[in-house]
């Protein structure tokens, strides 16, 4: 009985499922006059989710230009998911209140780019997409860590800053509360000058080698920070990297 059995399972096991004729990539094959198993694409082929009809939402740019305009509404939802992202991938260089003295800058690393000096402030909102999108001098670009979706609304986030260093009491909505920042620090129980301005180092060190820093210029006076751990040291302006003497 035992043989039988064996022998069944032995007519069992046969090599077609494995012997099947099929097309391995990028083989040979004498199914197509090419001798090409893997067929060309269509002319014009686009890859799910890769159509980008949009040109100005995955370019930043129309015409070859940059323009100074969202490509959707700038909605509480954007904003507050620009706020998000950029806490998390831009305060290193920038800080967060945007004047460009993020912790690595106060280490040494090259000034970052200041947006509350007369040249960033003039320039348009998708210069800011592009360059997430591409780069620019030392900062990388950050297409992989960020979505086109959320580039535009890091974008937005940086303008809000910028108009919030100009803002005045009647940009308020009626009905609002209007607090000076240095009674909030007060009541937070921090110095009254955590709300002050935060000015560039005059001197970094790189490597052990002092160099001068050129200060961007700091924002405008009552600008604070939100929470004490991006507050700069009172040495920020003299510090060195571990290690140097």
């Amino acid at each position: 009985m035992a043989a039988g059995a064996a022998l069944m399972l032995a007519a069992g096991c046969r090599q077609d499922m494995q012997d099947q004729p099929k097309m391995f990539p990028q083989r040979e094959s004498v199914m197509f006059p090419d001798g090409r198993s893997v067929r060309p694409q269509v002319l014009n082929t686009v890859a799910r989710g890769q159509l980008h009809e949009d040109e100005y939402f995955y370019t930043g740019l129309m015409d070859g230009k940059e323009q100074d305009a969202l490509p959707f509404p700038a909605t509480m939802q954007v904003l507050e998911r620009g706020q998000e992202r950029f806490n998390i991938y831009c305060t290193p260089c920038h800080s967060r209140v945007g004047n460009g003295l993020g912790m690595i800058v106060e280490r040494g690393y090259k000034p970052a780019g200041n947006y509350h000096d007369p040249k960033r402030l003039a320039q348009p909102l998708s210069h800011y997409f592009v360059v997430m999108t591409n780069g620019y001098g030392a900062m990388p670009d950050y297409s992989a860590q960020l979505t086109p979706e959320d580039r535009w609304a890091v974008a937005a986030y940086i303008r809000a800053l910028q108009l919030s260093q100009a803002a005045k009491p009647a940009d308020v909505p009626a009905g609002t509360q209007v607090q000076d920042l240095k009674d909030i620090a007060t009541q937070e129980g921090l110095n009254p000058s955590f709300a002050g301005p935060w000015p560039l180092p005059a001197d970094t060190y790189v490597q052990g080698t002092p160099t001068v820093g050129i200060a961007a210029g700091a924002p405008a006076e009552g600008v604070s920070a939100p929470n004490a751990a991006t507050a700069p040291p009172k040495n920020a302006g003299t510090s060195k990297p571990e290690g140097s003497k």
